[in-house]
């Protein structure tokens, strides 16, 4: 699955890297509603809503709800006094002090019956776009409006260089953004929703009945919701927004089993689509999440267990010398042994590569320092996944087992910056 991914994206990035990339006036420009949902964001919620606000976008044609969600900090006020800036007076935007369930998927349905453009664009409090993020989002729609009911940019990490955690956060997001959104859209015109900097059709959002409340992925959970009808999540790799990374592990930590949490239950819920009749994209995706967090998980957890197991043997050998080490180049099992030191290279050479050619494709990114930074990574920082992954599944299967809340919301913390 990854060298079908690699191989796509160093295509996509030779037919695309070349060319100039313009703001030529659109066809025409349909009104966005811009929903920002925030919920104690007073460190980072006066950036990001400034920079919406500055967009390269018709400034009649933007729509601004700012959502406070259930906030007891400061962060209502501060909206509230970046509008009243004289240079924002007049512009249509609102300040909307929220005190509903349903998290962030609540806030976005709440805010679908207040909007009145033709698409609903999201960005969260720390994700500032740059200037022409919105342009190129729409810019994408407009090249087949039937089909392309959504279109998703990229986002970047704009604290990469505060610690080697953000560093190697920064490495992954590149490689998500860079490598597997291009290929999986270049070959196969699959998209996948992120968190923040898309767009939707109003009307489309409202024929599906909105995002699903308390959903922990309401991203992935639409996303699947847009391919089974047939429609199309379209790439616009030119839209980009700057978002603040965790700083610290446990704040890292909670937000990836989050995630990790919300794209479980959506396998759960999708998984029967592969043996159904539904749309082949659907199938292609739910076979991708399956290999990602499923199949692969189980290879790394497997790989640590011979690990681990190697050096319990050979720590009981120092004491009995007849304990024989079950996985290495003994001649008894000689072909297992070299099996599996060529899948270890094997992962170990992929994870540099996809980097590699990740930050080869992105300015400033390609140095040596990131080819040592990917290597000791995969020994590190890679290794959270798997112990995030087997927590995910256990609270997963527990909350099923025990009826318990299992859309519970952790508060990623901010930072000022």
């Amino acid at each position: 699955m990854s060298m079908v991914t690699l191989s796509g994206a160093i295509h996509f990035w030779l037919k695309y890297s070349a060319k100039l990339v313009t703001t030529e006036p659109l066809p025409y420009y349909p009104k966005v509603t811009v929903v920002v949902p925030a919920h104690n964001e007073e460190l980072v919620i006066a950036k990001t809503t400034r920079a919406i606000l500055d967009l390269n976008y018709p400034a009649d044609k933007v729509e601004l709800i700012l959502v406070a969600d259930n906030c007891d900090d400061h962060t209502a006020k501060i909206m509230r006094e970046v509008l009243n800036n004289r240079s924002y007076r007049y512009r249509n935007a609102r300040v909307v002090e929220r005190h509903g369930s349903g998290g962030k998927a609540g806030v976005l349905n709440d805010a679908l019956k207040m909007a009145s453009g033709e698409y609903i664009g999201v960005y969260d409090a720390d994700a500032m776009p740059e200037k022409n993020a919105l342009y190129f989002l729409v810019k994408e729609v407009l090249k087949n409006p039937e089909r392309h009911v959504a279109a998703f940019g990229r986002n970047k990490t704009r604290n990469a260089k505060q610690n080697f955690l953000t560093r190697c956060i920064n490495q992954e997001i590149v490689v998500t953004q860079r490598i597997q959104h291009c290929a999986i859209w270049h070959m196969f015109k699959i998209g996948r929703i992120p968190g923040t900097n898309f767009i939707i059709q109003k009307d489309f959002v409202e024929s599906i009945g909105g995002w699903r409340n308390g959903a922990l992925t309401e991203d992935t959970d639409i996303s699947f919701t847009i391919m089974q009808s047939g429609k199309l999540i379209a790439l616009a790799y030119n839209s980009e927004a700057f978002q603040q990374e965790p700083e610290t592990l446990h704040d890292y930590y909670f937000q990836r089993l989050r995630w990790s949490k919300g794209n479980y239950q959506v396998i759960l819920h999708n998984f029967w689509h592969l043996f159904d009749r539904s749309n082949w994209r659907v199938k292609l995706e739910c076979f991708y999440y399956s290999c990602t967090f499923l199949w692969f998980n189980l290879a790394i957890i497997l790989s640590d267990v011979i690990f681990l197991a190697n050096v319990v043997a050979l720590g009981v050998r120092l004491f009995n010398p007849t304990v024989y080490l079950p996985f290495t180049f003994e001649q008894g099992n000689i072909l297992i042994a070299q099996l599996l030191l060529l899948n270890w290279a094997l992962m170990i050479i992929l994870y540099v590569l996809q980097i590699s050619i990740a930050m080869a494709t992105q300015f400033g990114q390609a140095t040596t320092n990131q080819v040592w930074m990917a290597l000791v990574a995969y020994f590190t920082y890679s290794q959270l996944f798997t112990i995030i992954a087997v927590h995910a599944v256990c609270s997963v299967m527990a909350d099923g087992l025990f009826h318990r809340n299992g859309n519970v919301w952790v508060k990623t913390r901010r930072f000022s910056d």
